[in-house]
């Protein structure tokens, strides 16, 4: 995608997207480098994260919106990915808008997680002292099908998203004592983020591709197995 024409689309989308009823709510992002997780950007990966009423709404607007097409038709390659929350818990800028309609129990099968934070200006050093090491057990754990690291500002503004087989590696890898767990206590410790948000997704499926191929390829024809 045209590095020029993206960064401008960063304002310039967002007078489109505002008129976009139909949207409950919606964020612009750039990317990271490497596995995604650092704070050296990806020019040529840029997302838009968007909530709607329901699913036929998301693919009907997600293929038709003018937004997305404009930006598929800038770009070399796209790959949308729908989803169906099933927690989520905190806030992003003042709201939860990934809350379910209705609760949810705990679903079996692959899994996307997303997290996303604020990192107070005073504990930023400190915060990405830690994502080096975050960032390779992530990229050399064989049970992630996919991840990327992006985000609404750099340094300050982060979201984290992965897909998991299931439920089991997505928390060994979160909780355990490796440097994401050892991480997560010290932010609690800390204080480290002025605001935070963790949500988890049923995966509903997905359109275009990823490096030539759709990531949850595998993952959706193991559940329908």
């Amino acid at each position: 995608m045209p590095r020029l024409w993206v960064i401008g689309q960063m304002a310039l989308a967002r007078l489109a997207l505002r008129r976009e009823s139909r949207a409950l709510f919606w964020k612009l992002c750039g990317s990271g480098t490497g596995e995604g997780f650092t704070p050296r950007p990806n020019w040529g990966v840029w997302a838009i994260l968007s909530v709607w009423p329901d699913e036929a709404t998301a693919r009907d607007r997600t293929t038709n919106g003018p937004v997305w097409q404009a930006w598929r038709g800038k770009a070399r390659e796209s790959w949308t990915v729908f989803l169906d929350p099933v927690s989520a818990r905190g806030a992003w800028a003042g709201v939860n808008p990934f809350l379910p309609d209705t609760p949810v129990t705990a679903p079996t099968g692959p899994l996307a997680a997303l997290t996303r934070a604020t990192v107070k200006p005073a504990r930023a050093l400190r915060f990405w002292n830690r994502v080096p090491s975050i960032s390779a057990t992530i990229g050399s754990d064989p049970n992630v099908t996919f991840k990327i690291g992006i985000g609404e500002l750099p340094l300050l503004h982060q979201v984290t998203f992965s897909i998991w087989p299931d439920a089991a590696s997505m928390a060994n890898f979160a909780r355990g004592d490796g440097p994401h767990g050892r991480a997560i206590a010290a932010v609690r410790e800390g204080q480290w983020f002025r605001e935070e948000l963790y949500a988890r997704f049923r995966l509903l499926g997905a359109t275009g591709t990823w490096n030539g191929q759709d990531p949850l390829a595998p993952l959706m024809q193991e559940r329908a197995a």
